[in-house]
């Protein structure tokens, strides 16, 4: 069997662009510095900073198995959570941008594993970025809209709800890795938000 040099050539380059996709640096591997001032913006953004790097590393490196470990029949999978917190990552981005969370159209989505975990880090760091700047939280509501109407919350329920409600989930998948046998990664630090080099 003959082999097509030129043809080879372009597959290995193909190949070689396709992981560089899937490969690009993702934020939070460590957490960004903090800003040089307390306001109501800033705050909240350090928050879901402090989410997104707990969440980079509680997802990092997990393998097949561990997306389809359950800890029981009725618990949920690591794969289920993942697209949890997805859902909430943006619930928190549309708060953000002050765009409503439409139920009304049933999204079919499906999508891979780096491509979920790639929009979870990439919407918390879009809100971060937006809450950043912001000097009022009152215009940053939560709202909910479907084909009956629309529900809108306050920002105080973005603090005890999707925030806190990803952080809780981001710990979940800690512990159902560890159960599935593959343990958070090494010498991450959650106090300082670095990773000492291995």
């Amino acid at each position: 069997m003959k082999y097509n040099p030129t043809l080879i050539c372009v597959l290995i380059v193909f190949v070689m662009n396709a992981q560089d996709k899937t490969n690009q640096a993702l934020p939070y591997s460590e957490i960004p510095d903090y800003p040089e001032s307390y306001t109501p913006g800033t705050v909240v953004s350090r928050m879901i900073d402090g989410l997104g790097f707990r969440y980079y590393w509680a997802t990092e490196n997990l393998r097949e198995t561990d997306l389809d470990f359950r800890p029981g029949a009725d618990s949920r999978s690591v794969e289920e959570t993942l697209d949890h917190i997805l859902g909430l990552s943006r619930v928190i981005l549309n708060s953000a941008v002050q765009r409503p969370n439409d139920r009304s159209t049933v999204s079919g989505e499906t999508l891979s594993f780096l491509e979920k975990r790639s929009q979870t880090l990439l919407n918390l760091e879009q809100a971060s970025l937006v809450f950043l700047k912001t000097d009022t939280l009152e215009d940053h509501a939560i709202v909910f809209k479907n084909e009956a109407g629309e529900a809108k919350f306050p920002f105080w329920n973005q603090i005890n709800g999707p925030i806190a409600d990803a952080l809780w989930h981001s710990g979940q998948i800690v512990s159902l890795r560890r159960q599935a046998g593959n343990p958070f990664p090494e010498g991450v630090n959650v106090f300082t938000g670095h990773r000492k080099k291995q």
